[in-house]
């Protein structure tokens, strides 16, 4: 039975992507879901993608973890790298910013547009179409050179303090700087001036 299969598999916050489910086809899967969904034992957050109905400890309904839905739909498809958090959120999420992001930034191979944003469940995502295909072996250069192409905008320290958190986050996320090489002339001017910035420009020759 397809509920006894859900609640194995699935935790009660996590999304459900109707393409994942077995079932001998895509209409028979659509239709247990809509008959589950009817039944109160799934919530559909929208055309396709579903959850787990719960309660709350405080007794309110509960709803699809967004840090999950934005793992599983743009940052690992399909359960491979296919994409990073970029922006502000990344530059808070590192100690660059104090600043609390108002949305989601995420880089992806998903984006179907140059950028595009979306609201689920009432919280807003902004999904970027990369400058190449991101792959577990460029997932951390790409993200990098993102990075230090918006760090001045965001960045509230300098000096020593900012070239220990530049030097901490290259190893935090796994930079090879071969594949720096290999992709930055796809970014901005500004990132070779952010780079010296950060005392990196060494790992460029």
């Amino acid at each position: 039975m397809l509920y006894d299969y859900i609640i194995t598999n699935y935790q009660k916050d996590e999304p459900i992507f109707l393409a994942e489910l077995p079932g001998k086809s895509r209409e028979s899967v659509r239709q247990e879901m809509k008959k589950l969904t009817d039944e109160g034992k799934i919530e559909r957050l929208y055309n396709g993608v579903y959850y787990l109905a719960y309660t709350t400890i405080l007794g309110t309904k509960g709803k699809v973890s967004i840090d999950k839905y934005i793992q599983k739909r743009y940052l690992e498809a399909n359960g491979e790298i296919s994409g990073y958090i970029t922006g502000i959120q990344l530059a808070n999420m590192y100690g660059f910013t104090t600043q609390n992001p108002s949305c989601y930034e995420v880089c992806s191979n998903e984006a179907s547009t140059k950028q595009r944003k979306l609201n689920i469940d009432g919280r807003q995502i902004i999904v970027y179409k990369p400058v190449a295909n991101i792959s577990k072996e460029n997932k951390g250069a790409l993200q990098f050179l993102d990075f230090m192409s918006t760090i001045d905008k965001y960045s509230e320290i300098t000096g020593e303090e900012f070239v220990k958190k530049i030097k901490a986050f290259i190893t935090m996320i796994e930079v090879d700087f071969e594949q720096v090489k290999k992709y930055l002339s796809l970014f901005p001017d500004r990132v070779y001036r952010n780079i010296y910035h950060g005392g990196l420009m060494n790992e460029l020759v």
